[in-house]
């Protein structure tokens, strides 16, 4: 974990979470899945006037043995499950008058049985049931998602989202009070209301409609539920875009630059990217996008810059721009002790070249190998080898090679903070490319888990935003990678004895025919490692066929 006195702001304890349960009821319509909603009164507390689920707080009654005792309920609905499930049901009938209860029989209990009850929350609804003989019917509830409330909140839920079936003879009633205006909505038609300011809703309620909108019938989202290996669970963190404030979940980009730099959460940080000067991630850390942006960069470059006050690291000085290297300068003044470059491809190496000649520091890292195109060939002031550390301010830097996106191509590791910078090996929003023979997909996959293996929370990528949870990134990598090979590997009984041109249209048919180009180097790649592997061929005249 970073060291606290390396965060830029004082900690500030977020407000306490009030556990809370929402049901999303569902039916078939003709145009396709709808959901239930309705609108906040504009005197509420919460989302006054936003268009909402039913829900609210749990209650004692909800978790107590009586509720328990009034319920039918599944194996796999577990005690605490059942509490928030029984919450769930409770509030859609006080707000909306829908229950979904059995008679003693078992059969579901008639609309117009429901007259009778008390819709009131001081009406005690599980003591009603019980003098009746009816039960909750938990049984046909299922657990959809879990929202903790943004950390930077004034009032917080930890909300479980369930969804149900809307009991075909029953129709939804407002209580005139929270709750009005009953609608029946098309996810995908709410959204598009919503962009337009016609239809207001809280972030949770937009990405749930996002999540639904997947799904075509009430069956597909209940086979979801049933068969997903764990619930999609989301706190949600703000960060400014455009002096705004934004809000994003845990597998959207900015997500773990956020979780970097403001861990409270507060809305104190700028996600926009900026080439004019250093944004600062920590005390110890800036970083400064190069202006050269574009399919293969992403936003441009990131240039780090770790230390400080009295001396400077430089990470990826970048391209060959002098306006660039010269606000690097300015920041650093005299104070730079060494040049790294993860790499000498020309979007990170060129950079250094003009640095050095203003500061007069060294450059660090590894020589480019035979393989590497010449006309790209680099070698440092001094190589780095597997293990070397430099000492720059109150942080050691530690380097470690990673083969694969090129063979000399290093990692560095900021082992007081548990913080990776990763060149090109780890990208925030794309994958990088393999470029035989220099690149290697299987060193490339062994390099990833070699660094799996060491200590760190956090990924400080060459292109993109700060990604956070590391370990699980280089999972879904590797996972990535594997999944591709298979299809390279399908794509060759489909296309026996194809060119790569031929091949790229299977392997890579998710993907923009614009980065087929190069594509086409990581396929070649996959296709080396198959043959290493004895899975594949080449004939003498190029082309590739399986070999089973």
């Amino acid at each position: 974990m970073v060291r606290p006195v390396q965060y830029l702001h004082e900690w500030r304890e977020p407000a306490p979470l009030r556990p809370a349960a929402t049901i999303l009821l569902l039916r078939d319509g003709v145009n396709g899945l709808e959901v239930l909603m309705t609108r906040r009164s504009e005197k509420a507390s919460f989302a006054p006037g936003a268009y909402v689920f039913p829900g609210g707080a749990l209650d004692a009654a909800d978790q107590s043995p009586q509720a328990r005792a009034a319920s039918r309920y599944r194996t796999d609905q577990h005690d605490e499950v059942l509490s928030y499930t029984t919450a769930a049901v409770r509030e859609a009938f006080e707000e909306l008058g829908v229950l979904l209860a059995n008679q003693a029989d078992g059969e579901p209990v008639a609309a117009s049985a429901l007259h009778s009850l008390n819709r009131t929350h001081d009406g005690d609804l599980i003591a009603q049931l019980g003098s009746r003989g009816w039960t909750l019917a938990l049984d046909r509830v299922w657990w959809f998602s879990h929202w903790i409330a943004d950390r930077d909140l004034p009032r917080r839920f930890d909300a479980r989202f369930f969804i149900a079936r809307m009991p075909s003879d029953q129709q939804p009633s407002a209580d005139g009070h929270e709750q009005f205006e009953p609608t029946w909505v098309i996810p995908a038609h709410a959204l598009e209301q919503h962009e337009r300011g016609k239809f207001e809703m809280i972030f949770p309620t937009i990405r749930t409609l996002r999540q639904l909108s997947r799904f075509s019938t009430a069956a597909q989202a209940i086979d979801h539920c049933r068969n997903q290996a764990s619930v999609w669970t989301s706190s949600p963190r703000a960060g400014l875009l455009g002096g705004r404030i934004e809000r994003f979940c845990e597998d959207e980009p900015p997500y773990g630059e956020l979780e970097l730099v403001v861990p409270d959460g507060r809305p104190l940080h700028s996600l926009d990217w900026q080439h004019e000067q250093p944004v600062q991630l920590l005390k110890n850390l800036w970083r400064l996008t190069a202006p050269n942006p574009g399919r293969m960069t992403g936003p441009g470059t990131n240039c780090y810059i770790i230390g400080g006050p009295d001396e400077y690291l430089v990470v990826d000085p970048g391209p060959e721009d002098f306006a660039h290297v010269a606000r690097i300068h300015a920041f650093v003044g005299n104070k730079l002790k060494a040049i790294f470059c993860t790499h000498a491809h020309q979007d990170h190496v060129p950079g250094a070249a003009v640095l050095q000649s203003l500061t007069g520091a060294p450059t660090f890292g590894r020589p480019t190998g035979p393989d590497f195109a010449p006309e790209w060939k680099w070698v440092p002031d001094r190589t780095l080898h597997d293990g070397d550390r430099i000492t720059v301010g109150n942080t050691t830097v530690r380097a470690i090679h990673t083969p694969g996106h090129t063979e000399h191509h290093l990692c560095l590791l900021m082992e007081e903070d548990e913080l990776l910078l990763t060149g090109d090996h780890i990208l925030n929003g794309s994958t990088t490319v393999i470029t035989p023979p220099d690149g290697n997909m299987r060193d490339y996959l062994a390099s990833l888990e070699r660094l799996r293996g060491e200590r760190f929370d956090t990924i400080l990528p060459a292109h993109g935003h700060v990604l956070g949870r590391a370990k699980l990134e280089i999972d879904r990598l590797v996972a990535h990678r594997l999944k591709r090979e298979s299809k390279v590997f399908g794509a060759l009984h489909a296309r026996p004895r194809g060119s790569l041109d031929d091949l790229v249209e299977v392997a890579y048919d998710d993907t923009p025919k614009v980065l087929w180009g190069a594509a086409k180097r990581s396929l070649l790649a996959h296709l080396l490692k198959l043959r290493e592997d004895g899975r594949a061929e080449q004939s003498d005249d190029g082309r590739w066929y399986p070999r089973d």
